[in-house]
């Protein structure tokens, strides 16, 4: 479980937001490009610190600006997918996989190589450089380097902005496997609907920094709140996979 509330002031922009994450399942921060979900994640992260508030993962703090507590990132057992995919260039795909992995002590791993491996479905490319592999390929291999560092939460920023829509249609199904196999939270960050009504189970709404709604996508999908955003992003169609229809 993840219970954040944070405040930070970035120039002109403030984020003063708060929301829960549920101890499985994909949260969904939703929102317009310069809403504050990057942000937002980033200080989950710990690569950003907040001026004052509360980060806590399963009961641990990893922020508490009255306390103190600011855990830097390699301490916070988060996970992290960019929209690149960051790979080592000079590292085999392999490699490039358990780099992380194997600063993970023994006892704290949860998530078996081969098993991320056979979901991804990458086994062929474990002997190939990043330079050989396609753009889904790439972000496939930066999921598993991810996960297999045996996450208690994994944070997903807009992991398929840079592919095509083949290629996102490619990966997308990917993600959703491993949250329920591995049973880790995912907090997925996109301003893509499409994306958001694939995978979400929870959803977040973000406008100008604040949380304007949260809860079960179910009840999310036909609010105000979420017709106004996509207002906002120009978006107008409804999803046809989980019949999205919007209030007007």
């Amino acid at each position: 479980m993840l219970n954040i509330h944070v405040r930070k002031r970035q120039g002109d922009f403030t984020i003063d937001a708060g929301f829960s994450v549920g101890d499985a399942g994909v949260t969904a921060l939703f929102g317009t490009s310069g809403a504050g979900k990057t942000s937002i994640v980033n200080m989950v992260a710990g690569l950003s610190k907040p001026d004052s508030g509360r980060i806590v993962l399963n009961g641990r703090s990893l922020f508490d600006s009255e306390q103190g507590i600011n855990e830097p990132p390699e301490r916070r057992r988060v996970g992290y997918v960019f929209q690149d995919a960051r790979l080592f260039p000079h590292l085999s795909v392999k490699a490039n996989l358990t780099y992380g992995m194997r600063l993970v002590p023994h006892t704290e791993r949860y998530v078996n190589f081969d098993e991320v491996v056979r979901l991804l479905g990458i086994e062929a490319l474990l002997d190939r450089r990043p330079a050989r592999l396609s753009g889904g390929e790439k972000q496939r291999v930066a999921i598993g380097r991810a996960f297999l560092c045996s996450p208690a939460l994994l944070l997903m920023d807009e992991p398929l902005a840079s592919l095509d829509q083949s290629r996102k249609s490619e990966v997308l199904p990917f993600i959703s496997q491993l949250s329920t196999c591995f049973s880790t939270p995912i907090l997925y960050v996109s301003h893509i609907l499409d994306e958001i009504e694939e995978l979400a189970d929870n959803l977040v709404l973000i406008d100008k920094g604040a949380v304007v709604a949260a809860g079960p996508f179910d009840q999310l999908k036909t609010s105000r709140e979420l017709a106004e955003l996509m207002g906002k992003t120009g978006v107008r169609r409804g999803m046809p996979s989980r019949g999205l229809k919007i209030a007007s």
